[in-house]
């Protein structure tokens, strides 16, 4: 009788941990495909005004022109005790990725 208690003791123990171990399953991001050109729009912008700070980042859309793409970006940047707003444009040819122009311009 007592095998049978014990026996039962550790069945139900065994029962009431739980099996179930979750598991994490961590989604690749993908990167899009505007990511290159943002990082390029972040370069030239620190370029141009290199004693300020990029605060906030954006990226506006793509316009296709026949054979080239424009990707439009706007950056939030802060220099001293001024903020301000800055739109780039980067034209490039779609099929190859060469690049054609930047503009950026303070808004």
């Amino acid at each position: 009788m007592q095998k049978i208690v014990v026996a039962f003791g550790i069945i139900a123990s065994t029962q009431s941990v739980s099996t179930h171990i979750p598991t994490i399953a961590l989604a690749q991001q993908e990167i899009p495909a505007y990511a290159k050109w943002g990082q390029l729009a972040i370069k030239e912008t620190q370029s141009k005004y290199p004693n300020a700070s990029i605060i906030d980042y954006l990226h506006e859309g793509r316009e296709s022109k026949g054979n080239t793409t424009i990707e439009k970006f706007r950056l939030w940047l802060k220099d001293s005790d001024k903020e301000f707003g800055v739109s780039v444009k980067i034209e490039f040819k779609t099929e190859t990725d060469e690049l054609l122009n930047i503009q950026i311009q303070e808004i």
